[in-house]
């Protein structure tokens, strides 16, 4: 067996920014520093988890299911075993046994919701969706091990499957709320009588595609096992759970496997669970005895990892003369599989969103034969506010009101479902910023010979997390700092903003500042999922600070004389502290606490960031083509940590929805199964001919009730995007798109 290598954890080398230097005093909150791994991955000094070099490394590659359902009648592996170079090719008759996953979340380890499906990989005969893996071929080249993998033949026992959402929605059965859970059911009053007798009604239907994740780094793992000891480099937007999840599976004690990740090259939600690359990874490499890398190809990531869910939804609103709602109606209907599938809150921001005296909110799921979807950048919020945006558009259009005017009229003091207080709601200031840097009151309608000009707004909107961070911070006598926390950076910068609370806290230079992260030996961080992540380790940075400052005042310190300078005086080398249990009571007693707490915020707050998006369409006339020229996004999203990040996050979430509304659409052949859009030819993405100059805007209000005042920016940008889109498309054609992504078809007919 091989040992694997040590891996560097500490946060690269720091980039200054041109505009802040880091010999300036502080604070550094706030300012636009460039990331401190930046330069590290534009110049291709940053290693990722496939790129991992390691003495002896074996290559995998997966063979995929090409039925829906059924069974493997036989599988033929000989031609694949004796190709050169081919290691071992696994099937279900030699494969290692795994233990089963959890069948359920447990709240007081919540690395039970770390399974992407309940699917035994290679531990059954049994097939539950196209592109399940069947057969893994190990070879000492990676060509060799794709050669050989074309050679496995399977026979298979064909059944009958579920595969078309459209035609199963009559399956669909409701989805009952669950303590602590977002909304997925809740009612005020009796919203269909109030709608039956309202002066003006809107009753919309809407659809959205299944989407799948393009992260620019596809899923890779490299696992090594040294006896019974486990290394693996993931790319995994939750350490913790990879760990825990894969000591399940392996039946290891959690202190015998190590996940590093230093580098994720893009998450959006995709590499939050476990698939079957890593699992199939490590199996691998136990079975044979040597460090095996399983890379998916672009194919591979659509027919294995799971993605946004398709929706049917239904938004019906009920308003007086005067545009005030009476009542409003929101159902959606989502996707799941037999072997797993994430719930969507869809309907989860509507109860906050707009006042009314009768609401309901309704969710219901269809079961079907496809790979589990799973988080998708905003998940449910995404594709739920393009619905009630849409309709609130078209409300408007009815009405004769401006689009900003008819939401400022319906905008809540409390939350209309429950009377609970908003912690924070600077809805009205964005939708005014975004409207004077827009120009919102100067538009006119205009058309330049076949090209139709027309302008759409929506609202953003996304609830605010704070989970537990564990973490140690130290302090030495010569003025620097060390930050250790099993932290991901999946590009948005993390290390970097944590580096700058540290300084401020601490009152030490950035530069000074050391960030450890990307590796389960460190202290337990929170995933990057829910725009939670930094404003749960800020939190505990800033305890961390007060318990260091407490400290070195029982040392001896004076007021106002710097914290270093104190242990120099005292004779202290350093001071360190730790915020959090890993194991045992300690961590036990902790996540009580947070749930608990969590529960308690609950009853008591309503958190969310929000935002107002303005943009202008030109419409072919002739082709339908659709082109957005213009985008103004004003948010609010609490304490601005780092400038420059917080505009790049809001910017990348509004680009993923041009991707939405316009382009992003899988495609799944509705008599097999099987996913026919398989690779970034047949998926679109947006591209830069695609995105015009998108300004940003930022209130930079701290939320009294969060960690330094952070309400999270990395998804709220994304929300709104769709309807943002189709109501410009309506101001210029007349043309209410209700099924995204809006294609040259839907304008042209209608």
């Amino acid at each position: 067996m091989t040992t694997a290598p040590a891996v560097p954890t500490t946060a690269p080398a720091r980039i200054p920014d041109r505009s802040a230097s880091p010999t300036e005093p502080g604070p550094w909150v706030g300012r636009p520093l460039d990331r401190s791994d930046g330069l590290a991955k534009a110049t291709g000094a940053a290693t990722f988890s496939s790129e991992y070099q390691v003495p002896d490394i074996a290559y995998a590659v997966l063979v995929h299911a090409t039925i829906a359902r059924g069974r493997i009648r036989s599988i033929d592996t000989r031609r694949a075993e004796t190709h050169p170079g081919v290691v071992a090719v696994l099937t279900h008759h030699n494969a290692p046994t795994m233990v089963p996953p959890p069948s359920r979340t447990n709240l007081m380890d919540l690395s039970t919701m770390a399974v992407g499906s309940r699917v035994p990989y290679l531990n059954t005969d049994e097939i539950y969706y196209d592109g399940q893996p069947v057969a893994v071929v190990v070879a000492e080249r990676l060509e060799a091990a794709q050669y050989a993998a074309s050679l496995v033949g399977v026979d298979y026992e064909e059944r009958s499957a579920r595969v078309s959402f459209s035609t199963e929605l009559h399956r669909a059965t409701p989805v009952k709320q669950s303590l602590g859970m977002p909304t997925m059911a809740a009612r005020k009053g009796d919203a269909d009588a109030a709608l039956a007798s309202a002066a003006h009604r809107v009753d919309l239907r809407f659809t959205t595609p299944a989407q799948n994740h393009n992260a620019m780094e596809p899923h890779a793992t490299t696992a090594v096992w040294d006896g019974d000891h486990l290394t693996v480099w993931d790319s995994t937007q939750h350490i913790d759970w990879v760990r825990k999840h894969l000591a399940l599976r392996f039946r290891l004690p959690v202190e015998q496997v190590r996940v590093m990740s230093p580098f994720v090259g893009g998450g959006f939600g995709g590499k939050s669970n476990v698939w079957s690359v890593t699992l199939l990874a490590v199996m691998a490499a136990r079975a044979t005895g040597r460090p095996v890398r399983l890379a998916l190809t672009r194919e591979g990531v659509h027919r294995t990892v799971g993605g946004r869910t398709p929706t049917a939804q239904r938004v019906a609103l009920g308003a007086g003369a005067d545009g005030r709602l009476t009542a409003l109606v929101h159902e959606a209907v989502m996707r799941s599989s037999p072997m797993g599938g994430n719930s969507e809150q869809i309907v989860g921001a509507t109860g906050d969103l707009y006042d009314a005296p009768a609401i309901a909110l309704r969710t219901s799921m269809v079961e079907l034969d496809l790979v589990p979807n799973t988080a998708m950048r905003a998940p449910g919020e995404s594709v739920g506010s393009f619905a009630v945006e849409s309709a609130m558009d078209q409300l408007a259009s009815d009405l004769g009101l401006d689009p900003v005017d008819l939401r400022l009229r319906n905008e809540p003091e409390t939350s209309p479902m429950h009377g609970r207080a908003y912690s924070h709601r600077r809805i009205r200031d964005v939708m005014a910023l975004g409207a004077r840097e827009f120009g919102w009151a100067q538009r006119t309608s205009a058309q330049t010979g076949s090209t139709m000009v027309g302008y759409g707004m929506a609202l953003a909107y996304h609830p605010s997390w704070v989970f537990i961070a564990n973490l140690t911070l130290r302090l030495d006598a010569d003025g620097t700092a060390l930050l250790r926390c099993g932290s991901q950076e999946i590009g948005t910068g993390a290390a970097t903003v944590h580096a700058q609370v540290v300084a401020d806290e601490l009152a030490v230079p950035y530069e000074a500042v050391r960030v450890e992260y990307g590796d389960s030996d460190l202290p337990i961080s929170p995933g990057a999922g829910g725009s939670a992540q930094s404003a749960s380790i800020v939190g505990s940075i800033v305890t961390a600070a007060e318990r260091i400052r407490q400290q070195v005042r029982r040392w001896g310190g004076q007021p106002g004389e710097p914290l270093a300078a104190v242990l120099a005086r005292t004779g202290h080398d350093f001071v360190e502290v730790s915020v959090g249990s890993d194991f045992g009571w300690g961590a036990m007693a902790g996540q009580a606490r947070f749930i608990a707490r969590t529960l308690r915020d609950q009853r008591r707050w309503v958190r969310a960031a929000s935002g107002a998006h303005f943009c202008e369409v030109h419409v072919d006339r002739d082709t339908g083509e659709v082109r957005v020229t213009r985008w103004v996004g004003a948010f609010d999203v609490g304490r601005v940590l780092n400038a420059k990040t917080v505009a790049s996050q809001l910017r990348g979430g509004i680009v993923m929805g041009l991707g939405l509304a316009l382009t992003e659409e899988t495609l799944v052949d509705p008599r097999t199964g099987r996913i026919m859009s398989a690779s970034l030819a047949d998926y679109h993405v947006p591209v830069n001919a695609d995105v015009p100059d998108i300004a940003i805007h930022v209130l930079d209000d701290p939320d009294p009730t969060m960690p330094k005042g952070v309400l999270g920016a990395g998804e709220v940008g994304i929300t709104g995007v769709g309807a943002a889109v189709a109501n410009a498309v309506y101001d210029a054609t007349g043309i209410r798109v209700t099924d995204l992504p809006i294609t040259l078809d839907k304008v042209v007919r209608g």
